[in-house]
């Protein structure tokens, strides 16, 4: 059937025929002439300025130029700085009597007012030229001058330099969106977006299709945003991701699928989450793991900007196993050292009490890290913080053991390991002099996931006394793959839930122990890490619906009924398929070096999910509320203050 109508179609839209062809052929051909004529993009097409401020040069001298901005800065009346999104130029108000009206303009419009100055580009007076500005070497004498809106006194001045609370610059983010920061992260995600769709649709034939936004229920997950319908009792829920749309379209036969979505989850407050946010979403049918991760590598070095340096391909590839055992994380920081080291078998025979009981039980085991130079750097006071920080949130004991420097330091139970097992431990952990190690005992992943959160600790501790550890210049990409399938459930150990979800393929080697141990099944999940933050999940998916409909109902005792379209299609000649989503608010985070991804979204919402701006949400009418059939049920004093108290807690998704 494809045969019969692709040819047809491209012939169709390679050969318009007609006054149709003649057009498309010119225009066409116009464009042609202009992109390989023009290598930049043309900043002042179609708008009333020549040239855009940040762009004049030494090569510009003597051009007479037009320009639209905002007074950043005056001097003397004699300077004034105009801003525009690409730079600064300065501008020589004139002096003369015939330019008195000009003057005027110029020098009474307040600071962050707009106007539009029409003049000739001259060289700066000899040693008056700012090396720090790019525009430094000219400036514009100004002929004409329009005032074309004044501004009131601002809530804070338009400096990168200035500091401002977070909550002022959203509250006025339009302004906030001046700074020169804001406006690169903008544009380098812009940029980089771009340069994804390139290498997406044109070099790999990827169709960009937009999926609803409107849709329903998804059992597991991350909660839901709910929409009241005009319907009574039923209600839309906004899609966590497209990811029963995207393997739709495979089933539909799309082949290969991308989109860059806006997703929601109702968090509630995150410190650094967004209810809404955007990914890159990919989907392809007959493909598998490393046909996936090939694909993201190309797809990340072609769109990388070209001022933070090249993308070096492939990325390297870690178990989950391997990465709980040596960082304690499934998203660990490859850019320093500081691993995880079992030492049990060094401490088999010791007389050390909290070691003995440990290495007593079944997953009993001893685990280590070494801070270098830790004698050196760490304090009382921070041997303190993470002894406490171990007890607090693990109700585990961390021994640190000071080997030669500070040895005073150590505990009556430290000196005890030395004595007892000094030797081997400084041979199995290799140490130096100065160095400290952090010793912890007891059950495999508790004790793991404890000295994960204290080599990052340590790390922050280390760096805040002047030692470089990460490298903020260096983008380090890792693969972590083999993922368990399930997970206990936290309010049912005896039940199991997707590890990440109920759509993910087994590992081909454990789809036999579905039926008698499916705690033991990998998955084939794969997470893209970088520089310790996840920045892309993904998996091969079911495409058998038998398959699919035993782990949903017998294994994770789900409601089928909410997924039967995508059971029902997976019936219908399903291809094998996988794909992967990139977080492009992560990404662009990491890639810019901002603090926050809400530094790198145009109008993002507050840590409580709050627009500060628009002061969204807000209060509906009961009579707006009619036609959906639903009415405020509020809470009382009491159940006020309880939540106020007890913000609800989401475990990392």
């Amino acid at each position: 059937m494809f045969s019969c109508w692709l040819p047809g179609l491209n012939r169709g839209l390679a050969t318009p025929t007609g006054r149709i062809a003649q057009l498309v052929g010119r225009s066409l051909s116009r464009s042609l002439q202009l992109s390989s004529r023009r290598s930049v993009p043309e900043l002042s097409s179609f708008v009333a300025r020549t040239n855009t401020c940040g762009e004049l040069r030494s090569s510009h001298l003597g051009q007479e130029v037009t320009l639209c901005g905002w007074i950043q800065y005056r001097r003397q009346n004699i300077f004034l700085v105009l801003r525009d999104f690409q730079g600064l130029v300065q501008v020589l108000i004139p002096r003369d009597e015939s330019a008195a009206s000009v003057k005027k303009i110029l020098c009474d419009a307040p600071m962050e007012s707009v106007v539009q100055v029409s003049g000739t580009v001259v060289s700066r007076p000899p040693g008056q030229e700012n090396p720090k500005m790019p525009t430094g070497d000219i400036e514009i004498k100004v002929k004409t001058a329009e005032l074309l809106n004044p501004c009131k006194k601002l809530p804070f001045e338009i400096k990168d330099f200035m500091k401002k609370t977070e909550a002022l610059r959203l509250q006025y983010r339009y302004l906030d969106l001046r700074s020169f920061q804001m406006q690169y992260n903008l544009r380098l995600r812009s940029q980089m977006v771009m340069k994804m769709r390139e290498y997406l649709c044109n070099l790999h034939g990827f169709v960009d299709v937009e999926t609803p936004t409107l849709f329903k229920r998804t059992p597991g997950g991350a909660k839901e945003f709910v929409i009241p319908s005009r319907e009574p009792g039923k209600f839309y829920s906004l899609p966590q991701s497209p990811q029963q749309f995207k393997q739709l379209l495979m089933v539909g036969g799309l082949d290969r699928y991308f989109q860059v979505a806006r997703c929601y989850r109702d968090e509630g407050s995150r410190p650094d989450r967004q209810p809404e946010f955007t990914q890159i979403d990919i989907e392809m049918s007959f493909v598998d793991q490393p046909g996936i991760r090939s694909l993201i590598e190309g797809l990340l070095q072609y769109s990388w900007p070209s001022d933070k340096g090249p993308v070096g391909v492939p990325f390297p590839s870690m178990t989950f196993a391997e990465a709980l055992a040596s960082y304690g994380t499934d998203k660990p920081d490859t850019r320093f050292g500081m691993k995880i080291v079992d030492i049990s078998d060094v401490f088999r025979n010791t007389e050390v009490g909290f070691l003995q009981d440990a290495l007593s039980k079944p997953q009993g085991t001893v685990k280590a890290i070494r801070i270098p130079e830790g004698a050196k750097y760490l304090k009382r006071k921070d041997i303190e913080s993470i002894r406490k920080f171990a007890a607090d949130h693990f109700d585990q004991e961390v021994l640190p053991v000071f080997l030669k420097a500070n040895r005073n330091w150590n505990s009556p139970v430290a000196k005890l390991v030395m004595e007892e097992q000094g030797l081997g431990l400084i041979r199995r952990m290799e140490n130096q002099e100065e160095d400290v190690v952090l010793l912890t005992a007891g059950e495999h992943k508790r004790a793991c996931s404890l000295l994960g959160k204290l080599r990052l600790e340590c790390a922050d501790l280390l760096e805040a006394r002047g030692v470089l550890l990460r490298d903020p210049a260096l983008f380090s990409f890792l693969w972590v793959v083999d993922f368990p399938l399930f997970l206990p459930k936290e309010e049912k150990p005896g039940e199991l839930e997707s590890a990440h979800h109920p759509f993910t393929a087994p590992h081909p080697s454990d789809t036999h122990l579905l039926h008698t141990e499916p705690e033991k099944v990998r998955s084939q999940h794969y997470d893209l890490v970088l520089n310790g933050s996840e920045v892309g999940g993904g998996s091969i998916r079911i495409h058998d619906a038998q398959l699919q409909r035993y782990i949903l109902e017998t294994l994770l005792k789900e409601d089928v009924k909410l997924l039967s379209h995508l059971l029902q299609a997976l019936d219908y000649g399903a291809p094998p398929h996988g794909g992967i989503a990139l977080g492009l608010d992560r990404l662009i985070c990491l890639v810019t070096g901002a603090p926050s991804i809400r530094d790198v979204i145009a109008f993002p919402k507050s840590f409580r999910g709050q627009d500060l701006m628009s002061d969204a949400p807000d209060f509906i009418p009961p009579e707006d509320l009619k036609p959906y059939h639903i009415q405020v049920s509020w809470p009382t004093d009491a159940e006020t203050e309880k939540n106020s108290l007890n913000p609800p807690h989401h475990p990392e998704s």
